[in-house]
């Protein structure tokens, strides 16, 4: 059997996010938050760790620490105790406290508003500053390519890059400006309910039309 590989157009691009809209119309970011520099935090904690239990750590922090003056002050093992569960404590830890005390420092105590500014904070990459823009500020300036974005542009064909931020380049390229706000979220619940990583259900997928993986796998 000679292998497929469809490359999506930008009209077969967008048919694939409008099916995805009507099969997530859902989908939105499931960090909990109220602030900017909540959503910074949130952001940080789930790093290799899921939203779900970033969730259920961010309560007590967020109660603990009300304001950015507070994430800058609190004493470091504390802090490391309360994210403890979401992994990788100690570094992420420093790396809040750590960004604290620069938004504090640099920029008046207000989270910046742009991508480079935001990436010039301690713990802030651009996966990370893409997630503080769109939902923090409501501007799309790119797609953050996380787990779920990096495997499904992978397995549809989207991408045959690994590093997060060539990915991006890609998706760029196939996707409307004006659909960037939609593409992570659609991509992450595509992830979590369909096209699961160690399962994934390809004969329920909405855009297994599109897909690489599915078409040669037939």
């Amino acid at each position: 059997m000679v292998a497929k590989n469809i490359k999506l157009n930008k009209e077969q691009s967008k048919e694939l996010i409008e099916i995805l809209r009507k099969t997530y119309p859902d989908a939105t970011c499931s960090l909990d938050f109220v602030t900017p520099f909540q959503m910074v935090v949130a952001v940080m904690l789930s790093a290799q760790c899921t939203d779900e239990r970033v969730n259920k750590v961010t309560p007590e922090l967020f109660k603990r620490c009300k304001t950015i003056e507070d994430f800058s002050n609190i004493d470091i093992k504390e802090l490391e105790s309360l994210v403890h569960s979401c992994g990788f404590y100690k570094n992420k830890a420093a790396n809040i406290k750590a960004c604290a005390k620069e938004v504090l420092d640099r920029f008046n105590g207000i989270v910046p508003q742009t991508m480079d500014e935001l990436m010039s904070l301690p713990g802030i990459g651009r996966k990370s500053a893409n997630v503080v823009m769109l939902e923090a500020f409501g501007m799309a300036q790119g797609i953050a390519v996380d787990t779920h974005a990096k495997r499904i542009s992978n397995l549809i064909g989207l991408s045959s890059e690994q590093l997060p931020e060539k990915i991006e380049q890609d998706l760029l390229k196939i996707f409307a400006k004006n659909d960037l706000k939609d593409v992570n979220h659609l991509l992450v619940w595509h992830g979590r309910n369909t096209c699961i990583a160690r399962s994934p259900k390809c004969s329920n997928c909405s855009i297994n039309k599109f897909c690489n993986y599915y078409l040669n796998h037939q």
